[in-house]
Formats: C-alpha cells, sequence, structure tokens
C-alpha cells in the first residue's frame, strides 16, 4: 500500500500546480523515512516524489539536508549501484543539492567519491556521464571534497575515459572530452592560486602517461580538438604525481613540452581560460627539474616562450615569467642568454612600473633577480643596467614580502662582485644606501632581511663614492647597535661588516 501511495505521489509530482499541495501537507517529511526502506521500488517513487517535489524550492532543499536525506542517497547509491533507475533518481537528486553549502558539508562526512567513481566506471551513456560531471563540479568547489575526490582516484577515470574518446570527430564526444578536462583542471589545478590540490600517489600512473604520449605522437587525430585536450589533460595528471626525473625527461623528448607551447599559441587570445591555466601550470612544473630544464633549454623552449609574452593577459604574461625563471634558476647559460635579449629586458622592465597588475609586476621583479642572481656575466649586468632595470632591483628590497626582499638583496650582491663599476651610478640615483640603512633601522625589518642588507652594503664599500655615502648616512652607528641584536646571526654579520668599514679587514 506504501509502495503504491508513493508511486501516486511520485506521478502527482509531475504536475507544476499539484506541488504546492503536497508542501502544504507536509508530504515531503512523510516521504524522508521512506528513503531507508530496503524495497527498491519503494525507493524509486519515494526518491521521484521528493526529487520532483522539491525541484528548484532551495526552502525545502535545504530542509531535506537538515532532516539527513544526504547519507540515504550515498546509501543508495552504495547499496544499490546495478540498479540503474535508483542510481539515476540518486544522482539528480545529488545534482539538485549539490550546489548547496549545507549538502557539500553533509557529503564531506560521506564515502561519495567513491561511489562516484565506480559511477564513471560504470556509465555507458553520454546522459550518465553529463549528470555526474555535474554533481563533480559542484562537489570540487569544497576544498576537503575536491581532495577527496582526487584521493579517490577521479583524475585518473576521468583520463581514461579522454584516452577512449580520442580522435573521436562526434559532437557529443567533444563535449564530453571538455568537459572532462575542465574538471580535471578544477579538481587539480583550481585552487584559488592555482595549485594542484592532491597527489596521485602511483608511479605507474606516470609510466602509464608517458605510454599514452608516445602513443598520441602519432596518433592520426594529434590535431582534432578531443585530441588537444585528452593530450593536455594526461599532462596535468602524470604532473599531479611525483615527479620522477626519467619519466619527466621521457615527456620531454616526446615533444609534450612543443606541443603545449602550439595549445598555448592557439589559445592564447582565445580567452579559454582552461587550456591556458592546465598548459601554463603544467609547463612551470616541467621547468622544476635540472633534467628537464636542461632539456628543455636545448630545445629553445626559452625562446617560443618569449614570443608568447606577446600576449595581453595579464595572468598569461605572468605565469610566462615564472616559466622563464624556474629555467634559469640555477642554469648560468640561460642567465645568460636571457640577460643579453635587450627586447625581453626592455619589456621586463616596463612590467616592472605596471601598478595595476601586481602579478606580472612581481614576475618580472623576480625575473629579473634570477638572471642577475644565476649570471656570472659582466654583459649581463652592463645589459641590465642599460634597460634600467637597476631601480626596480633597488626598490624591490623594499618590498612587503620577505622573499622578495632577500632575493633582490642577494642579486645585487652578486652584480656588485661582478662589476660594481657599472651599477655605480644607478646605485647612487635610485639611494640604494639610504634604503639600507632604513631596513637595518627598522624593528619590523627580519633578522635575514637584514644580515642580507649587509652583506650587499660590504660590497658597496669597494666604491670610493658609495664608501662616502656610507659613512656620511652614519650607518656606522646602527651597526653598533646591531651587535646586540637578538639575532646571532645579525651580530655576527654587524661586526664584520663593521670591521670592513673601519678598515679592520
Amino acid at each position: 500500500c506504501a509502495v503504491k501511495a508513493a508511486h501516486v505521489l511520485s506521478e502527482i509530482a509531475k504536475n507544476e500546480e499539484m506541488k504546492k499541495p503536497c508542501i502544504e501537507a507536509g508530504l515531503v517529511v512523510t516521504l524522508i523515512p521512506l528513503l531507508e526502506s530496503t524495497d527498491q521500488e519503494m525507493l524509486l517513487h519515494a526518491g521521484r516524489a521528493i526529487g520532483r517535489i522539491c525541484y528548484d524550492n532551495r526552502d525545502l532543499q535545504e530542509e531535506l539536508v537538515k532532516v539527513g536525506v544526504i547519507p540515504s542517497l550515498v546509501r543508495i547509491l552504495t547499496d544499490y549501484a546495478e540498479s540503474e533507475p535508483l542510481v539515476h533518481v540518486a544522482l539528480l537528486a545529488l545534482y539538485n543539492l549539490a550546489d548547496l553549502d549545507s549538502a557539500k558539508e553533509a557529503l564531506s562526512m560521506t564515502k561519495v567519491a567513491e561511489q562516484l567513481v565506480k559511477q564513471l566506471r560504470r556509465a555507458e551513456s553520454h546522459e550518465r556521464l553529463e549528470i555526474v560531471f555535474e554533481v563533480l563540479q559542484a562537489l570540487a568547489e569544497n576544498d576537503a571534497l575536491k581532495m577527496q575526490l582526487v584521493e579517490a582516484g577521479v583524475p585518473e577515470v576521468l583520463s581514461e575515459i579522454l584516452l577512449r574518446l580520442q580522435g573521436s570527430s562526434q559532437a557529443e564526444d567533444t563535449c564530453i572530452v571538455k568537459a572532462a578536462s575542465d574538471l580535471i583542471v578544477s579538481l587539480l589545478l583550481g585552487g584559488k592560486k592555482g595549485n594542484i590540490t592532491g597527489q596521485i600517489h602511483k608511479e605507474s600512473t606516470s609510466r602509464t602517461i608517458v605510454l599514452i604520449l608516445a602513443r598520441h605522437k602519432n596518433s592520426q587525430g594529434k590535431n582534432s580538438l578531443n585530441s588537444e585536450f585528452a593530450l593536455l589533460v594526461s599532462i596535468i595528471v602524470f604532473l599531479t604525481s611525483h615527479l620522477f626525473d626519467g619519466n619527466c625527461l621521457r615527456m620531454v623528448q616526446l615533444g609534450v613540452i612543443h606541443q603545449l607551447l602550439d595549445l598555448l599559441e592557439k589559445h592564447v587570445q582565445s580567452g579559454d581560460a582552461s587550456v591556458q591555466q592546465a598548459a601554463l601550470s603544467a609547463l612551470q612544473n616541467f621547468a622544476i627539474p635540472v633534467v628537464s630544464k636542461v632539456q628543455m633549454l636545448e630545445e629553445g623552449v626559452a625562446e617560443r616562450i618569449e614570443a608568447l609574452l606577446r600576449s595581453e593577459s595579464p595572468p598569461v604574461q605572468s605565469k610566462l615569467l615564472g616559466t622563464l625563471r624556474m629555467l634559469a634558476d640555477g642554469q648560468a647559460d640561460a642567465a645568460e642568454v636571457l640577460g643579453q635579449d635587450p627586447m625581453l629586458l626592455n619589456r621586463l622592465v616596463q612590467w616592472c612600473s605596471v601598478s595595476d597588475h601586481s602579478g606580472i609586476c612581481g614576475e618580472a621583479n623576480r625575473l629579473l633577480t634570477s638572471i642577475l642572481h644565476h649570471n656570472r656575466s659582466q654583459e649581463v649586468v652592463k645589459a641590465i643596467q642599460a634597460a634600467q632595470g637597476v631601480k626596480h632591483l633597488v626598490s624591490m628590497t623594499t618590498s612587503e614580502h620577505a622573499a622578495m626582499q632577500n632575493e633582490a638583496l642577494n642579486a645585487l650582491a652578486i652584480a656588485s662582485a661582478i662589476d660594481l663599476e657599472t651599477l655605480e651610478d644607478s646605485f647612487k640615483e635610485s639611494q640604494l644606501v639610504q634604503t639600507l640603512h632604513k631596513l637595518l633601522r627598522d624593528d619590523n625589518t627580519s633578522p635575514e632581511v637584514k644580515y642580507n642588507s649587509m652583506g650587499l652594503l660590504r660590497r658597496l664599500l669597494n666604491s670610493g663614492d658609495l664608501r662616502q655615502e656610507i659613512e656620511e648616512d652614519k650607518i656606522k652607528d646602527t651597526l653598533e647597535q646591531l651587535c646586540s641584536h637578538s639575532n646571532a646571526n645579525v651580530v655576527k654579520e654587524a661586526i664584520t661588516t663593521l670591521q670592513v668599514l673601519r678598515g679592520e679587514t
């Protein structure tokens, strides 16, 4: 009798005009306990009735979550995973509730991620895949759920789907590929700062991806949209596993970097944020291991990245500059090449003063410091001086970020050791001595910044004019005060700097 009543209610609720009377009669609250039934027919009709009555009614949906409908839906997915009608009802319900913060919180306390992975693997129709994707996309907005989805292996399953559809020209497959690609990017790179949110701890995954890419390289459909996204997302999945140097180098040798750059060249002006974000993040990750860094430089990747800087998108420009900075890190040859490119240096200097885009301004400054820090050539020092980049590095020493202050101080110290004579006038014009004195006097300056400021100060004492400025600014008094600083390293550096200033060493 109860089953028939639930069936009748589910049919009545199809009529928009009948929803309000059902709500007023309190039928939703009556139906909720029926979701605990072990009778599949009862579950089907009760689930349909609740879903139809509560559709597009946020207050009722919130009430459903409050009375505990979420665990019941996850139980249906768990206990009746093979029942297509029941799974469909449960997925539709989750789809309608997933936008609610309360629902996300409730779901984070369940094992919904594991059940969604099962349904992804079982899904045979485009319709089923699409509804699972919609649920996953909504849940990925919650950090706790996002991590659970990654750990449950959702990105790997999505990558398998992409590989299966690779090369297809059917419109439905293209939609699935695009949705799956966006979802993987959202899961793995969709944090507030674009950082990878989880790691897939499986060496086998990276080996598999290398094989996929090798197959892709010889694929007849490699210019199709699906193939592009399959390639892109496979790379992203690889990058979320440990970066094994051998596999990373193998991927570079397979031409992955140039395929990524080809993608960027196509999409850099199109505004396709998903492609841009994924490709740029992948490039940056490839530029970290030394073994792939060297290979990338040998293959002319730096020159191609420089060409892409023509983009008018600050986020794109910022990530490209970050990639160049990573390539130059620890690579004197790369720093020397970048540091003698007048066009690049002029653009960097322009970006250093772009106040309305702090990201690109910061990356431009950091790339300049990286070039100086890793360079050992007088020619580079002269080129940066000629491009009027020194004043920006002096300004960077007063950044609100201690890490950037230290980068600038160390870079200027190295440049001063290489060719102080070339930099002398710029240091005087930009009041470097006075800036260093302020940093040393300021109680809020971190010990490391004070330490590096004194290291640079000692370099400046090799110039007669700058030594005179140091003496006139009475930095000696400040150094004497620092000899009683609470940090032992600061004290040691202050004593050493005083000795050099007094001519005792």
